[in-house]
């Protein structure tokens, strides 16, 4: 069973993670160096995330349909994303195990897991903010 019940759920958790690194006023800028953008295509539940990464633009973050062109898509279960955020998923073992697919130079999403690994407290405790602890403990 998937952890989120529908797209507005992984709207509401991953994706406020998302739109609040994007007004972040230190690490926004650290991700825009990717010069990019990305598309999270998530299945179970479906839904879209785009984000703009890119030097001298403002931070954008689309749910659904976007008018956007994304560079690099990165196609994955909404549960593998949750685990990701939590730090328990390894982006290097995933993309050789076929759990997260990519498309685009992913060399600029390779540069940016470094700085991934200081927002997994930030996500856990968006999560107990937001009363989820269901998706905290799992």
């Amino acid at each position: 069973m998937s952890y989120f019940k529908n797209a507005d759920e992984v709207y509401e958790t991953i994706g406020k993670l998302f739109a609040d690194l994007a007004e972040d006023e230190e690490l926004a800028p650290k991700f825009r160096k990717a010069n990019t953008i990305v598309q999270y295509d998530y299945r179970d539940p479906e839904s879209l995330i785009t984000v703009r990464l890119q030097e001298g633009e403002p931070g954008e973050v689309d749910f659904g349909e976007t008018e956007m062109e994304p560079e690099v898509v990165m196609s994955m279960d909404a549960d593998t994303a949750h685990r990701f955020w939590l730090g328990q998923v390894n982006v290097t073992v995933a993309l050789a195990r076929g759990q997260i697919k990519a498309k685009g130079p992913v060399a600029k999403i390779l540069k940016l897991v470094p700085l991934t690994k200081s927002v997994f407290p930030r996500y856990k405790a968006q999560l107990e903010s937001q009363g989820r602890d269901d998706l905290v403990n799992i």
